[in-house]
C-alpha cells in the first residue's frame, strides 16, 4: 500500500534514526502571500544530509540543508523567510510570500519512540496530534479528532493536528486510471490500482503504479473504509464497476466515483437501486466522475477527476473548526 506525504517522511525519520543519526524535522507553521506549500509541510533533514519532504518549490531547501548540516539547532527553533526584500530576493519566494518554519531536533533517544508512535496512529487510519515544547524540545503525541486537523504555533507550543493519508482505489486498469494515478500521486494522495481481470493484470506494464489483483469489494472493506478513501470505478465494464460501487456506497470513503457518460451513469444508478442501493446513498455517487470541464481524452479525464479529488480533499479538511 502506498504510503502519503507525512507517513513517507516520518518513515525516512525513523530509518535515519534506528542508524544513529540526529534529524531535524521543518514545520511549515504559517504561511503569508503566496505558498508553493501549504502549512504543515515537512522537510526532514539528517546529519548526513539525507533529506525528505518539501516546504517550498526548492528555492528554501538548499538554505534550510545548509543550516542542518552545519550541526542544526539544539532546541526547536522559529525560523522566518521572506520577511526582507533581500530575504525574498535571495530565496527566490514567490509574489513577496512569507514563510514561518519549526526546526525541530530529533535523536535517537528519546525521540524514536515518539516517531513510532506517530507512525502507528497514521497506519491505523487514526488522526493524532503531535505537541512540541519550544523551550524544552519535549515531544508528546495523543488521540485526536479531525476538528484538530492543521497546524498552530502558539507562544511556547506547536501542535499539529495530522489526518490519515487521503488514500485512492482506482479500479480497472486502463489509460485513464494510468494518469489518473500519476497526477494524484503528484498531488499527495497515496494510490491503489485493483484489476482482477487476468487480461488487463498481465499487460498492466507500469512499475510505478503497482496492481493488485483481487476483487474490488474486499479492498474496499479492508482498506478504503473511512472518511480518507475514495473509491474510482474507471473499468468501464459493469461486473468490475458495479461490485466497487456497491461495497464503496456502504462504506464511509468520502469520494465514491465512476466513469461513464451521462446515460451510462443513469443506467448505472437503475442497476445499483435494484440491488438495494437507497437513494440517499446513490446521491453519494459522482457520475461522470470528475469536474465538467468538458474533458475527451484519458489525460483530460484525469484531470477533471484529480481536480475534484483535491476539492473534496480541501472541504473534508477545512469543514470542521481548526485546532
Amino acid at each position: 500500500m502506498a504510503r502519503g506525504a507525512h507517513e513517507s517522511v516520518l518513515s525516512d525519520v525513523r530509518a535515519w534514526l534506528l542508524a544513529g543519526k540526529r534529524v531535524w524535522l521543518c514545520t511549515i507553521t504559517e504561511t503569508w502571500g503566496s505558498s508553493p506549500r501549504p502549512a504543515g509541510s515537512w522537510l526532514a533533514v539528517s546529519s548526513d544530509g539525507d533529506w525528505s519532504g518539501s516546504v517550498s518549490g526548492g528555492c528554501l531547501e538548499e538554505n534550510l540543508l545548509n543550516r542542518c548540516i552545519a550541526g542544526g539547532p539544539q532546541l526547536p527553533q522559529v525560523i522566518d523567510y521572506g520577511l526582507t526584500d533581500q530575504d525574498r530576493d535571495q530565496f527566490r519566494l514567490p509574489c513577496g510570500g512569507r514563510i514561518r518554519l519549526l526546526v525541530e531536533p530529533l535523536l535517537p533517544e528519546p525521540d524514536l519512540a515518539h516517531v513510532e508512535a506517530v507512525l502507528e496512529s497514521l497506519a491505523a487510519r487514526s488522526p493524532v496530534l503531535r505537541s512540541v515544547s519550544l523551550a524544552t524540545g519535549a515531544k508528546g503525541c495523543e488521540s485526536a479528532n479531525a476538528g484538530q486537523a492543521g497546524v498552530r504555533l502558539q507562544s511556547e507550543t506547536l501542535q499539529h493536528g495530522l489526518m490519515p493519508d487521503f488514500r485512492l482505489l482506482l479500479v480497472g486498469a486502463g489509460e485513464v486510471a494510468r494518469h489518473v494515478g500519476e497526477f494524484a500521486r503528484a498531488a499527495d494522495f497515496s494510490v491503489t490500482l485493483c484489476e482482477p481481470r487476468p487480461t488487463f493484470s498481465r499487460g498492466w506494464s507500469d512499475t510505478g503504479m503497482p496492481l493488485v489483483q483481487a476483487l474490488p469489494d474486499d479492498l474496499v472493506s479492508q482498506s478504503f473504509n473511512d472518511p480518507w478513501a475514495g473509491v474510482l470505478a474507471l473499468a468501464h465494464d459493469p461486473r468490475i464497476d458495479d461490485m466497487a460501487l456497491l461495497a464503496a456506497l456502504n462504506s464511509e470513503a468520502s469520494y465514491v466515483g465512476a466513469m461513464g457518460s451521462a446515460r451510462t451513469s443513469g443506467e448505472r444508478r437503475a442497476r445499483l437501486a435494484s440491488l438495494g442501493l437507497t437513494s440517499q446513498q446513490l446521491d453519494r455517487l459522482k457520475a461522470p466522475i470528475g469536474i465538467d470541464i468538458p474533458s475527451k481524452t484519458p489525460a483530460e479525464i484525469a484531470i477533471s477527476v484529480v481536480a475534484d479529488l483535491i476539492a473534496v480533499r480541501h472541504h473534508l479538511r477545512v469543514a470542521r473548526p481548526s485546532l
